[in-house]
């Protein structure tokens, strides 16, 4: 796969943020943008830097974890060209990429078991996004 992809978390999420960097590092190209530790630090702060590597196109997509994902996820869709999917299980996480080409995959670290996580995180990694009548319903979102 060429895509590159980033992984970033606050220190809720750091432990499954770590595992699914060791799970992936052998099949992807993935750069971490933090956090570095278990000490708790600001998720907005965190999610903000990373989004903007996404936005700067230093990776094409963007893995993102806070402990339930909800701040995480509201902080990465505060950005135009954003399309940040919290997702809890494989279903979700297929429809996010499919249906609405979600760049950016949030998962709580503090919900998901770490066999799941991976499951979803494959799922959003391996699924291509449809188009067609999809793609007008991602242009009427971006003009909102």
């Amino acid at each position: 796969m060429s895509e590159k992809f980033g992984i970033a978390s606050d220190h809720g999420a750091f432990e499954l943020k770590e595992y699914l960097k060791n799970v992936f590092s052998s099949q992807l190209n993935m750069v971490d943008y933090g956090t570095d530790g278990e000490k708790s630090v600001d998720y907005p702060l965190v999610i903000q830097a990373a989004c903007n590597k996404l936005l700067a196109k230093e990776v094409d997509r963007l893995i993102v974890l806070c402990g339930t994902g909800i701040g995480a996820s509201i902080t990465a869709n505060r950005f135009k060209g954003i399309r940040a999917a919290l997702c809890h299980d494989e279903f979700t996480s297929e429809m996010s990429r499919r249906h609405n080409n979600a760049n950016v995959l949030v998962l709580g670290g503090r919900v998901l078991g770490k066999e799941l996580a991976v499951r979803i995180a494959n799922k959003w990694i391996e699924t291509p996004f449809e188009g067609g009548r999809h793609q007008n319903r991602l242009e009427q979102i971006e003009k909102c």
